[in-house]
């Protein structure tokens, strides 16, 4: 499956700017990714310091909430987006506790708010892929570790 515009979401974070990395440098994927990022405290731009200056012609940044679904269509038409790695998420529990709307838009709105631009696409579209995060266990204190027990 060639891919040639990939929307990468939350590809300012650290998971996210260490996919964008490692797929442009060191795999055989030769279309353009397209960041969007809506740099909350998670993201990052200088985690992808030096890119767009190896990859100009393959790497683009776009600021974007994905809560905003007129542009996230815009997106998916301008760039001819035919894949997303979906990164974007608010994933802090502590975060969650205190202001779980934004975690509710975000997380879901967000997330169906791209599966629609990608289902708009139709027959262009080719492979959605979701990457999914969060604290799960709580905070671990100076000692001891997780399990998944």
């Amino acid at each position: 499956m060639d891919i040639e515009n990939l929307l990468v979401t939350g590809g300012c974070g650290f998971i996210g700017s260490n996919f964008i990395r490692h797929l442009l440098a060191k795999t055989g994927f030769r279309g353009r990714i397209i960041n969007a990022d809506s740099l909350t405290y998670a993201g990052n731009p200088e985690n992808l310091s030096g890119v767009k200056d190896e990859f100009p012609e393959r790497y683009l940044f776009r600021k974007a909430d994905i809560c905003d679904a007129p542009l996230l269509q815009e997106l998916f038409a301008e760039y001819r987006i035919d894949a997303v790695c979906h990164f974007a998420a608010e994933s802090h529990v502590d975060r969650s506790i205190k202001r779980p709307d934004s975690f509710i838009q975000t997380n879901i709105i967000g997330t169906f708010n791209l599966l629609e631009a990608a289902r708009a696409r139709g027959e262009g579209f080719r492979l959605f892929h979701h990457i999914s995060t969060d604290e799960v266990y709580g905070s671990l204190g100076p000692e001891g570790h997780f399990t998944e027990e």
